[in-house]
């Protein structure tokens, strides 16, 4: 299957014509219902207030930005031209929220043993995703530029692409694991 974004005249098509393409709908929509249900989690321990719930969701974006400016960060230190704009980069560090919505309502049904299962299969499967998407974007350029397979600078785009992959757990975990006890 191809998994690469369509282009017409060196731009992305708009996401409705290639189901490649990034979007914000799924983030922006896993983002809201992790706050919802985080707001039950929080209520079903009696542990819940609105500035509790704005706590959550004040964090939650505060760790995305974060993450988002040092994705960019990095990708210029690395000195990477990449098509990626900084919403494909929202998007994709969005798609964590729906493995933590995943996880959550495994906690709230099944107990600590439960979440921790379900947040690991959500890990695992954000990981592979995160590589297999971002692996297509950054080292697509480096065989468009001709740079050699175990050249430095393609070794650095690598390392980077495993280094975003890896935070997705890391912060999947860091959000979720106080709103089970």
């Amino acid at each position: 299957q191809d998994w690469q974004v369509r282009y017409q005249q060196d731009t992305p098509v708009a996401p409705r014509f290639d189901v490649n393409a990034p979007d914000l709908y799924i983030p922006a929509m896993a983002f809201l219902t992790y706050i919802l249900l985080a707001g039950l989690a929080l209520g079903t321990q009696n542990r819940f207030s609105p500035d509790s719930l704005g706590l959550v969701a004040s964090s939650a974006l505060a760790w995305l930005l974060l993450e988002v400016l040092g994705v960019l960060l990095s990708l210029y230190l690395v000195t990477v031209s990449t098509d990626l704009t900084p919403i494909d980069l929202v998007a994709f560090a969005g798609y964590k929220y729906v493995g933590m919505i995943v996880g959550l309502l495994a906690g709230l049904l099944l107990g600590t043993p439960g979440y921790l299962l379900a947040l690991s299969w959500c890990c695992l499967s954000i990981f592979v995703f995160m590589i297999r998407t971002l692996r297509l974007k950054l080292l697509s350029e480096a065989a468009a530029e001709g740079v050699l397979v175990r050249g430095a600078k393609n070794q650095l785009r690598m390392y980077l692409t495993m280094a975003i992959a890896a935070a997705q757990p890391l912060l999947m975990y860091w959000l979720t694991f106080h709103l089970l006890r």
